[in-house]
């Protein structure tokens, strides 16, 4: 199992060196959720820890062989639970919650338990899901931003006239930094309008993500046959004695048998389930988890809409945006450039700022300021809005 824990850490893990095309809660959903998902996968299927997952206890116990043949049907088939408030055992609480005696004309209803051995398949599809917003984001990205920071790593320590390599780093010549800043700033503006696509496509994607969170939600909840939903509320008022309902650690199941002249024979069976230990940890913290991710996933969208009205009124925003890069730019410089710029072109330079070193992406934004200044021909906010009239 270890193996395993050891090969999802090494495909999920983050590439060091890698451009940053999203934000950490973007990363929380296809990373973080993905690895708890397929971690919950690999316990409930591991017999590691927990042992067989299904044992159980019947009149048959002197038949091995039939005795098997009674504990595989009851794993693949149904367990269940009698709803009975009321018995009179002669000395206070049943044993074990919903273990009552039961037979083939016994009136009280049950609750059968379907789940358990469908959980790991649901839990690793979820985690997949999880996943799908990221690589449709990627889809679409196309590398746009590895492209264009490519070679700018340690441009910030060019100072000299020709390119050294140190500890097998290639550190640029301030030649090949100049270079580089005038490609990205040119590419920049001759694609434009291409670049005005990758705003929308975040935003959709964070969109995604945050009703995926909800989507998985519901999908749990009619998996645990609508427990899910209040599992912490009724843990906190309640107390632990609800997971007895939802993740039963004893149950019954019955096996119908034909006798030797046709007579069904009925085996009464007492199992104890083991995989439920681990089951109502794993979705306890699913529960927690989901509340964590669906808050944070909304402020990510809040936070989204207010930058939307911010962004070309404040350059005092702006500077918190750019971060270090922006610090030293003139209130001038960051008005002009983010009034001329639709929000498309704003979040996309803010996503440079995250790649690029401050030093360096500070003078590309100059030169981005600078070519404006020179009357470049550009279709910004204003003049796509007078092209349309």
């Amino acid at each position: 199992m270890l193996v395993l824990f050891k090969e999802i850490s090494n495909r999920i893990k983050p590439k060091l060196g890698s451009p940053c095309i999203d934000n950490w809660v973007f990363k929380l959903h296809y990373r973080a959720t993905t690895v708890i998902f397929f971690v919950a996968t690999i316990l409930v299927t591991s017999r590691e820890y927990i042992g067989e997952h299904i044992k159980c206890v019947s009149d048959s116990v002197n038949n091995k062989e039939f005795h098997k043949v009674i504990e595989s049907f009851c794993f693949f088939s149904t367990t269940f639970t009698v709803i009975r408030d009321e018995f009179n055992f002669g000395f206070g609480d049943p044993p074990h919650p919903g273990v009552f005696p039961y037979g083939l004309l016994s009136k009280p209803p049950i609750r059968k338990h379907l789940y358990y051995q469908w959980v790991p398949f649901v839990l690793f599809g979820q985690g997949v899901m999880f996943m799908l917003t990221h690589f449709l984001w990627k889809s679409w990205e196309m590398g746009r931003v590895r492209k264009l920071v490519s070679g700018l790593t340690y441009s910030s320590l060019a100072f000299l006239e020709n390119s050294v390599m140190v500890d097998g780093k290639s550190i640029p010549s301030k030649k090949e930094k100049e270079i580089t800043i005038r490609r990205i700033k040119d590419s920049f503006f001759e694609n434009v309008k291409i670049n005005r696509a990758w705003a929308p496509q975040l935003i959709l994607c964070e969109i995604l993500n945050f009703a995926n969170v909800g989507l998985q939600a519901y999908i749990t909840n009619k998996f645990l046959g609508g427990h899910f939903y209040t599992l912490g509320i009724k843990i906190f008022t309640q107390g632990h004695s609800i997971l007895d309902d939802v993740f039963p650690k004893v149950t019954k199941c019955t096996f119908h048998k034909y006798g030797p002249s046709g007579t069904v024979q009925l085996h009464d069976a007492l199992c104890i389930m083991a995989l439920n230990i681990i089951n109502e940890k794993i979705y306890i913290f699913l529960w927690f988890w989901f509340i964590f991710l669906l808050v944070l996933s909304g402020l990510v969208l809040v936070w989204r809409f207010a930058s939307i009205l911010l962004y070309s009124k404040s350059p005092v925003f702006g500077r918190i945006i750019f971060g270090f890069g922006a610090k030293k730019l003139s209130f001038w410089k960051l008005k002009t450039v983010t009034r001329k710029f639709t929000y498309a072109d704003w979040l996309f330079l803010k996503y440079l700022s995250k790649n690029l070193d401050g030093l360096v992406f500070r003078e590309l934004f100059g030169r981005i300021y600078e070519q404006l200044d020179d009357g470049a021909v550009f279709i910004g906010k204003e003049e796509s809005g007078n092209k349309n009239d």
